[in-house]
């Protein structure tokens, strides 16, 4: 057994084949290291940055650490967005195990280098630019101190992490602070490709990816651009603060033009539409839930119930209108034990801005548009004449014009009045009538009777 067991250790085969398993065991694990070493994931940092971006960025991230990526290089190419949302994409960044570069395609405006300065490095192209993170409103008027003190403190703690120059990253934020040789008082700071390398905000000024790879130390490394699908896109789209609120004018004014009008149209299908959109692309990107998506509906049923079921406005109506106003608030702040004064601000500018925007054109819209030409296309206008042979029923409605009588209900514009001691389904002529109002038939158009006020 001794002998046998002797000649299988001098054997040329066992002995290939612990060679082998010798080679395995030592350059494997190698091997394994220097594949993982070669695959980079770049990720694009383009067009203005709101929350959709933020989502794309995280899914991007984790398909490159499921991949066994060994660095992710962000190709940053915008002129700033939400700072909300750079924040959101900072800390993407700062949780993932993958080495992070920054590589500045020309610039990194505001959150863009708030982004770009949150990598381990950044490598810019000659004549690119990065800076100028002061916070600003959707008019492009400076935030409040309180949003400018927060992005600052940011900047500063980035720079920090980093191993970077805080001084410098809070005169990106404020035009305030002075330092000397690099930015005067009352001036923001935004730097050049050389001036940043020079003071250590790039490590390195190189144009090309090809040239980015060798200067990291990865010449030979496969590339993988992931890319947004087209439902990203929309909801990046969607999302946009200037989109979502128009989606919201939209929304108001459709259902303001519905209420005072009869029946379900045109405007109401366009509200509801509007109205889907801005819910459906904030839920996507985990900014509203169902339960204020639930809050909003229930907030339009109160507010039909007090117009339409209940005489005058009370209690149900008004909290209609909050339970409205908070579910449009709460979906554009996300979560609330995390919401910052800036994202609190912004989201009450967006919808004051809406408002603003609904008020200007419901009005005109509700005056002037059924009386033009383009609407009188979208209903049926023509009317049959008693000249023509049409006899309505009852007949003795054409009696009534230019006679007087009062409300019983408000004029929305449809409702009843009291006219020649006669109670008549009554609509006003455009414009909404009180209850108790003397009112006078100006024309009778079959069982229509249209009055103003006399």
């Amino acid at each position: 057994m001794k002998k046998c067991y002797s000649n299988i250790m001098k054997s040329p085969f066992f002995i290939i084949i612990s060679g082998l398993i010798v080679l395995v065991t030592i350059f494997f694990p190698t091997i394994l290291s220097a594949n993982s070493d070669t695959l980079v994931y770049v990720i694009e940092i383009q067009g203005v940055i709101e929350k959709g971006l933020s989502s794309i960025v995280e899914r991007h991230l984790k398909l490159a650490e499921e991949a066994g990526a060994f660095a992710v290089i962000f190709d940053v190419n915008t002129p700033g967005g939400l700072v909300d949302a750079a924040g959101e994409i900072r800390d993407h960044i700062f949780n993932t195990k993958l080495k992070t570069y920054a590589y500045v395609n020309r610039e990194a405006i505001s959150a863009g280098a708030l982004i770009s300065l949150s990598c381990e490095k950044v490598i810019m192209v000659p004549g690119s630019s990065i800076g100028a993170v002061t916070p600003v409103g959707m008019d492009g008027t400076k935030a409040p101190e309180k949003a400018v003190s927060y992005v600052r403190s940011i900047m500063r703690a980035i720079a920090e992490k980093r191993g970077r120059n805080p001084k410098i990253a809070e005169a990106m934020v404020d035009e305030e602070i002075e330092i000397e040789g690099i930015v005067e008082k009352g001036k923001l700071l935004t730097l050049t490709a050389e001036e940043a390398h020079k003071l250590k905000y790039a490590d390195f000024v190189i144009e090309g990816l090809p040239n980015v790879l060798k200067a990291i130390g990865l010449p030979n490394a496969q590339i993988i651009r992931p890319k947004a699908n087209w439902s990203e896109n929309m909801v990046r789209f969607l999302v946009n603060p200037y989109i979502s609120s128009l989606l919201l004018t939209i929304g108001l004014i459709g259902l303001i033009y519905e209420i005072t009008t009869q029946g379900w149209g045109i405007s109401g299908t366009l509200a509801v539409i509007a109205l889907a959109l801005f819910f459906g692309s904030h839920y996507l990107i985990n900014l509203a839930n169902i339960i204020e998506i639930l809050v909003f509906v229930a907030g339009l049923i109160l507010l039909a119930i007090e117009i339409f079921l209940t005489p005058g406005f009370g209690l149900l109506g008004v909290l209609g209108i909050l339970a409205i106003f908070g579910s449009i608030i709460f979906s554009l702040i996300g979560d609330l034990p995390k919401v910052t004064n800036a994202e609190l601000f912004g989201a009450f500018k967006t919808l004051a801005l809406s408002l603003l925007l609904t008020v200007g054109a419901a009005i005109p819209l509700i005056k002037f548009v059924p009386k033009t030409k383009a609407w009188n296309r979208l209903i049926l206008t023509t009317q049959q004449k008693s000249s023509e042979g049409f006899r309505p029923t009852p007949q003795e409605n054409e009696t009534l014009v230019g006679k007087e009588g009062t409300t019983l209900t408000f004029l929305r514009p449809a409702g009843t009045a009291i006219i020649d001691s006669k109670r008549v389904d009554v609509v006003s002529d455009g414009e909404l009538i009180e209850k108790n109002t003397r009112i006078k038939v100006i024309k009778v158009a079959g069982n229509r009777v249209v009055v103003q006020k006399s």
